[in-house]
């Protein structure tokens, strides 16, 4: 694939619609998982111009900070905490409209308002990894994300091996 960007569409569902195929062709034609992650945190954050967008990879008891864009993050984040860490520990996508409202949210940054993490599952359905983004707007992630960016994850699970 080239290395270039189509960002196209003024909605949401436009913008995913455009997105979409890029992400795909982008986890498809790459063999190695960190540059995956790298390429695909970069084409979701340019698209939507979100503050932090990146991946946190499952290492013992812990997240670890993995390929993303924006400002420096949280480097490890334990099973539980957080939105990142509920999301790991439930096994399920969490939608936060309000991060200040989320019990034991971790404040990466202060800019922060609302947040979507979305695990990355292996073939076997065990949790590998999450993807986490952030905006400096409340309610800023809705059921379109959510849909977008599940099928997007799901493309990363033939690199767990």
């Amino acid at each position: 694939m080239a290395e270039n960007l189509i960002i196209d569409g003024q909605t949401k569902a436009e913008r995913y619609a455009t997105l979409l195929p890029q992400a795909f062709a982008l986890i498809d034609s790459e063999d190695d998982l960190i540059a995956a992650m790298a390429n695909t945190a970069a084409a979701i954050h340019h698209t939507f111009g979100w503050l932090w967008t990146g991946f946190y990879l499952v290492k013992g008891d812990e997240l670890v900070l993995a390929p993303f864009q924006g400002p420096i993050a949280c480097t490890r984040i334990r099973k539980g905490k957080g939105v990142c860490g509920n999301a790991w520990q439930q096994a399920t996508t969490l939608v936060v409209p309000d991060v200040d409202a989320f019990p034991g949210h971790i404040a990466c940054s202060s800019l922060s308002r609302s947040e979507i993490v979305v695990p990355l599952l292996d073939t076997a359905g065990t949790v590998r990894a999450v993807l986490d983004v952030d905006s400096i707007e409340l309610a800023s992630f809705d059921d379109n994300d959510r849909v977008a960016l599940e099928q997007i994850c799901t493309r990363f699970s033939r690199l767990f091996g």
